[in-house]
C-alpha cells in the first residue's frame, strides 16, 4: 500500500511547455478544439469535463472576491445586441485589427504580429497602416504559411466583430458582442435605481464575448469565443476614494511605460537605430514595490486603479497563479485607448520552447525562458462610456447629486421670441434655439452686445440680443446631475484557466517510474478527491460507496475509480490535479476502527484517517483551516 514520496525536489521539477499541455489537455479532457468531426474551426475550444469544471471554479472564486467581497451586484446580459450600442461605443469604427493577405496562398494574417514577429517592433499594432507597410517592404517579410513575399501587398482595416440579423431578414442590424462591458453601460439607467442612486456602486457580469479574430493560435489564449469577468465601478470623480489602506501593503512586480520605454531605447541604441536626441538609459527593469509606495511615488497614477491591483494580486495567488512569473504592466501611450486615463495589464509569463519570439510576449530579462500574456486589464474609463450612450440613446445616464445645503446660483437662460425665429430661419428655428442654449450655458458673453452669433450649416448669423430672451436668474438647487467616472478591471476567464494550468504542472519521479501532475489549489481544482477500492470486492465497493456519499454530501468534488492498479489510478488523478485520493482496503472493512488511506497529492504522502469525520476533515482542508501535514 505505501508509496515512496517522489524522488525530485520541486526546484528540479520539470515545467510545461504548451506542447506538452495541449496533449494533456485534450487527453484528460481539460479543452479541445471545437467541431472535431468535421475537421475543427479555428479559434474555438470545447472546455471538457476537468476544463469546465475548474473553469467554473476559477469563474465562481472570481464572483466571490469581486463581486461578493465587495458588495456588487451581479447581471447577465445577452451577448446579441443591436447596431446602435456599438454605434455609440465606438466599436462600428474603430474595432479593428490590421489584415494582410498573402498573393499566393490566400492565407491572411494580422499585419502587426508578422511585423512584431520578425522586426525589433514590439508595439506594431500602435503604428498607422501606411507606416506598417512600409516596414513589411522594408524588411521584406513574408507569408508565415507558405514564404511568400508580402511587400507591396495592401494592409487593410478589418473590424472583429461578428455580424447577425436580428429577427427575419435584414431588419435590424446587430452584433455578437466583443465585450461584456456594454451590456453593463446600455443598462446603467436602470442599474443605477437598483444602487438607490447612491455612488461609488459596481456591476459585474461574466459571460461570453465574440471576436473574428483574423488568426487565432495557441490554443485558448487567443480564440474567437471567449469568457469575460468584468467590474464596471461607477464612482463621482470628485468625491470618491479607494480604501487604499486596506491593500497599501501588498507587495506588486510592476512594468511601468517608463521602464519599457527605457528598455526599448536601449534596444534600439544597442542596434544603432536610436533617435540624434536619445540618451538611452540601462535599465528597464520591473519594479518590485508596493501599492502604497507605487502610488505615493506616482508610479500608478490612479488610486482606483492602484486599488483593484491590490486586490487582485492576492486573489491571483490564490487561484493558483505562480507569483515569479506574475506582473502588472502599464500599457504604453499607443496602446492605450483613447478614453483610457491609465491602464495596466496582469500578465503571466508562460515557459515554453517552442517559438523564440512571438507578439504576444513582451520584452523582459526573463524573456528568453517563455512570453508573457495579458490576462487583465485594469484602465480608468473616465465618463466617456456612459457620455456616449447618453449622446447617442437620448436617456439620462447620470446620477443626481444631492448637495449637503441648496445652494443659490446664477443660471443664464435664453426664451427666444419663436415668432421672429420661425419667419426667419423656418426649419432651423429649433437648432437656433439649441445653439443660443448651449452659448448660454458656455459663454453668457456672447450676448453682452446688441447681436449674438450662430453658426448654421457653416454660416454665420446675428440674432438681436432681445428677440433670444436672454437673462441670468438666481435659482436655488439642491443638487446636480452628474456623470459617473468608471473604473474596469477586465478578466480573460480563458487565458486565466491556461495559465493555472500551466503554472501547475510538474514532472518528477516516483518509484522509479516518471510522473506527471498538476499542483492545483484545492480551491479550483476539478475534482478534489478520488476514491479507491483497492480490488474488486463487494465489501470494499460497498465501503467506498459509502464514503463517496458522504463526501459528496459535504459538498465535495469526488470521482470513483475501480479500474486498474492502485499505482495507475494515482498517476491518473495527479495527471488532472486531484488533491487527494481516499483508497478503501481490508484494513477498512476488518479493524475495529473504520480507517482508510488518505494519499496527498503533492508530496504523495500517505496517512490513516478514520472514517468517521473524514468528510469534514477533507472540507476543511480545502477551505484553508487545516493542513494534511497536521493530521
Amino acid at each position: 500500500m505505501s508509496e515512496h514520496q517522489h524522488a525530485d525536489e520541486t526546484d528540479d521539477e520539470s515545467a510545461a511547455t504548451s506542447e506538452k499541455l495541449v496533449e494533456l489537455a485534450k487527453r484528460r479532457g481539460y479543452f479541445f478544439q471545437s467541431s472535431g468531426a468535421y475537421g475543427g474551426v479555428g479559434g474555438f475550444y470545447t472546455f471538457g469535463p476537468q476544463g469546465a469544471s475548474l473553469k467554473g471554479n476559477v469563474e465562481d472564486a472570481w464572483r466571490d472576491r469581486f463581486a461578493v467581497a465587495e458588495g456588487n451586484m451581479e447581471i447577465d446580459a445577452p451577448t446579441i445586441m443591436p447596431e446602435p450600442v456599438f454605434e455609440a461605443s465606438g466599436h462600428l469604427d474603430g474595432f479593428d485589427d490590421m489584415l494582410v493577405e498573402c498573393p499566393d496562398c490566400g492565407e491572411s494574417h494580422r499585419a502587426d504580429h508578422v511585423v512584431e514577429d520578425n522586426t525589433e517592433y514590439e508595439d506594431a499594432e500602435s503604428l498607422p497602416i501606411p507606416e506598417v507597410e512600409e516596414v513589411i517592404a522594408e524588411h521584406q517579410l513574408v507569408c508565415p504559411n507558405c514564404s511568400a513575399g508580402l511587400a507591396g501587398q495592401a494592409v487593410e482595416a478589418f473590424n472583429l466583430m461578428f455580424s447577425t440579423n436580428i429577427g427575419p431578414g435584414d431588419s435590424q442590424p446587430g452584433y455578437l458582442r466583443p465585450e461584456t462591458a456594454q451590456g453593463i453601460f446600455v443598462e446603467f439607467p436602470r442599474l443605477k435605481e437598483y444602487a438607490r442612486n447612491q455612488l461609488p456602486f459596481g456591476v459585474t457580469q461574466i459571460g461570453r464575448a465574440y471576436r473574428n479574430e483574423i488568426s487565432p493560435r495557441r490554443s485558448i489564449i487567443r480564440t474567437r469565443e471567449f469568457t469575460q469577468a468584468e467590474l464596471e465601478y461607477f464612482v463621482d470623480p470628485e468625491t470618491d476614494e479607494p480604501d487604499l489602506e486596506s491593500v497599501e501593503d501588498v507587495e506588486v512586480t510592476l512594468y511601468p511605460a517608463t521602464e519599457q520605454n527605457a528598455e526599448s531605447a536601449a534596444q534600439r541604441a544597442a542596434e544603432g537605430s536610436s533617435g540624434d536626441d536619445e540618451e538611452p538609459r540601462e535599465d528597464g527593469d520591473e519594479i518590485r514595490t508596493t501599492i502604497g509606495e507605487a502610488v505615493e511615488e506616482g508610479i500608478i497614477t490612479s488610486p482606483w486603479v492602484a486599488y483593484f491591483l491590490g486586490v487582485a494580486k492576492p486573489w491571483y495567488e490564490a487561484v493558483g497563479v505562480d507569483m515569479d512569473r506574475f506582473r502588472f504592466r502599464q500599457h504604453l501611450s499607443g496602446e492605450r485607448a483613447h478614453y483610457a486615463a491609465d491602464c495596466w495589464d496582469a500578465e503571466a509569463l508562460i515557459d515554453g520552447n517552442e517559438e523564440s519570439k512571438d507578439s504576444e510576449q513582451r520584452k523582459s530579462t526573463e524573456s528568453s525562458s517563455g512570453y508573457w500574456i495579458e490576462m487583465a486589464g485594469f484602465a480608468y474609463r473616465g465618463d466617456y462610456d456612459l457620455s456616449k450612450h447618453a449622446e447617442h440613446s437620448g436617456d439620462r445616464f447620470t446620477v443626481f447629486k444631492q448637495y449637503d445645503e441648496p445652494k443659490t446660483v446664477e443660471r443664464a437662460t435664453v426664451d427666444p421670441d419663436m415668432s421672429y425665429l420661425g419667419p426667419e430661419f423656418g426649419g432651423d428655428a429649433q437648432a437656433v434655439v439649441q445653439q443660443l442654449e448651449d452659448l448660454a450655458s458656455r459663454d453668457r458673453a456672447a450676448f453682452d452686445g446688441d447681436t449674438v452669433e450662430i453658426d448654421l450649416a457653416g454660416e454665420t448669423h446675428e440674432l438681436p440680443v432681445e428677440k433670444t430672451g436672454f437673462s441670468v436668474e438666481e435659482q436655488t438647487e439642491a443638487g446636480e446631475h452628474i456623470v459617473p467616472h468608471v473604473v474596469e478591471p477586465s478578466f480573460g476567464v480563458d487565458r486565466l484557466v491556461y495559465t493555472v494550468l500551466h503554472h501547475a504542472y510538474r514532472e518528477d519521479e516516483v518509484d522509479g517510474e516518471e510522473r506527471t501532475f498538476l499542483e492545483l489549489d484545492p480551491e479550483v481544482a476539478p475534482t478534489f478527491v478520488g476514491v479507491f477500492p483497492l480490488q474488486n470486492d463487494e465489501g470494499l465497493e460497498a465501503q467506498a460507496d459509502e464514503i463517496v456519499d458522504e463526501l459528496r454530501a459535504e459538498g465535495l468534488s469526488v470521482t470513483y475509480d475501480d479500474s486498474g492498479n492502485i499505482g495507475r489510478r494515482y498517476r491518473r488523478q495527479d495527471e488532472v490535479g486531484t488533491p487527494f485520493c481516499v483508497t478503501v482496503d481490508y484494513e477498512t472493512i476488518e479493524d475495529e476502527e473504520t480507517t482508510v488511506t488518505v494519499r496527498e497529492r503533492d508530496t504523495t504522502d500517505q496517512k490513516r484517517l478514520a472514517v468517521e469525520g473524514l468528510a469534514e476533515t477533507l472540507a476543511e482542508i480545502r477551505e484553508g483551516g487545516k493542513e494534511f501535514d497536521e493530521l
